[in-house]
């Protein structure tokens, strides 16, 4: 298996429908084999689009009020839940980020969250950056992801 360059998905051009944006937006990915196998893009080039940066997400419980203590999946999905929709409120969906910080409490969560952002992304990841930390802003988080996503982009 080597690390070599895989292919640079081709720009696609779509008209930005959201947001009064009528220019047209572009989004590049590149990517390699070891950074596909991690669900992570090497990089992301844009042009045009709205660019949105959310502040870190990091919650404790579910959109039903369910704790999410000691619950790492959980307080990954609910996340990407909540930054789904704060995205709506710009008129944008997950597939839109380009760009993703994320701060685990715990090395060993890197694999699970491999496997759910591969899940949620399937193909064409954000960029991103994971960071084992001592801790977050309460003892009880075990993730905090900070995303950067740019609307109108395809």
């Amino acid at each position: 298996m080597t690390h070599a360059k895989l292919v640079v998905v081709t720009s696609i051009i779509g008209l930005a429908l959201s947001a009064g944006l009528s220019a047209l937006a572009a989004k590049e990915i590149t990517a390699t084999e070891f950074s596909n196998s991690r669900s992570y893009s090497s990089s992301v080039s844009t042009e045009g689009g709205k660019t949105v940066w959310l502040a870190g997400e990091a919650v404790l419980k579910d959109e039903s009020g369910k704790s999410l203590v000691g619950d790492f999946e959980g307080q990954t999905r609910a996340i990407f839940a909540s930054i789904e929709k704060t995205l709506a409120q710009h008129q944008g969906k997950l597939s839109d980020i380009v760009s993703m910080t994320v701060y685990i409490t715990d090395a060993r969560y890197g694999d699970k969250f491999v496997e759910i952002r591969k899940e949620i992304f399937k193909q064409n990841f954000p960029a991103s950056t994971l960071v084992t930390v001592s801790g977050l802003a309460h003892p009880a988080l075990l993730i905090e992801i900070t995303t950067v996503a740019v609307i109108g982009s395809k």
